[in-house]
């Protein structure tokens, strides 16, 4: 990718360093090197409003890919801005049940969640699942933001919905073969949250160790890998499975 971009700097191929660099954005923040991703974030926004693209459904993606940076480098408020800065855009320029306004309200809730929004959240989450089940009823996409409805249930301490929204999405997931994908990881994570809650310790550690080993065969050993780990050893404490307890607790401390 860095190639590309260095590639297109030089040809003054602008349409092309976009492209690459929206690419780069989103490698930068699976890799959680958030402060490379916001700057080649401001770099690409800064060039496209120098280019009159500052209305354009082009710019608002490019916001839609940008603010999940700011959020993730915990900039929450800027992240809001930018969602909310292509939700304008979007509204003037896409037809209302155009598919990409999935993927804004589906982020637009995740951050809601994380500021303590639940109801604005629930909102937003309620309307991209109705695009999504419109446009495409059986996908990645569908199985998703059924699993980040499911840990919005959670806080709402609603977890018996909870858990039937997760076990939804997980079999969606494996009837699409995408047991691969890494929302499949959170799909799992949050399948293990709900066990635990619900008391059934066995699948709750099963869930865990699943989600584990996906995200670090696909991830490496991040942070995401470190959270799970604490969490597994500590529904291994209550089940009383000492040996596991002991060695996840004992990854996710080992990355401190």
């Amino acid at each position: 990718i860095l190639e590309q971009i260095t590639n297109a700097k030089e040809k003054n191929d602008h349409a092309s360093y976009i492209s690459f660099s929206n690419e780069l954005i989103g490698f930068y923040r699976s890799m959680e090197e958030n402060e490379k991703s916001l700057i080649i974030s401001e770099d690409i926004l800064l060039l496209m409003e120098e280019q009159g693209l500052e209305n354009s459904v082009h710019f608002g993606t490019t916001l839609l890919n940008a603010a999940p940076a700011y959020k993730a480098a915990g900039k929450s408020l800027e992240a809001l801005s930018y969602y909310e800065r292509a939700l304008t855009i979007y509204e003037s320029e896409l037809p209302h049940d155009d598919e990409r306004f999935a993927g804004l309200y589906n982020n637009l809730s995740i951050l809601l969640q994380q500021m303590g929004e639940l109801e604005k959240s629930l909102l937003f989450l309620d309307n991209a699942l109705r695009i999504i089940h419109k446009n495409m009823p059986e996908s990645v996409e569908t199985a998703t933001s059924l699993t980040n409805k499911a840990l919005l249930l959670f806080q709402l301490k609603r977890k018996e919905e909870a858990t039937n929204c997760l076990e939804e999405s997980l079999s969606l997931f494996q009837k699409l073969n995408q047991c691969e994908d890494p929302h499949y990881s959170a799909a799992l994570s949050g399948l293990g949250e709900a066990y635990f809650h619900l008391g059934n310790y066995e699948k709750s550690v099963h869930a865990y160790e699943q989600a584990a080993e996906l995200i670090r065969k696909i991830f490496g050993k991040n942070q995401s890998y470190k959270i799970i780990c604490y969490n597994c050893s500590v529904v291994c404490h209550e089940a009383g499975m000492i040996e596991k307890e002991m060695y996840y607790k004992n990854e996710a401390e080992g990355m401190d």
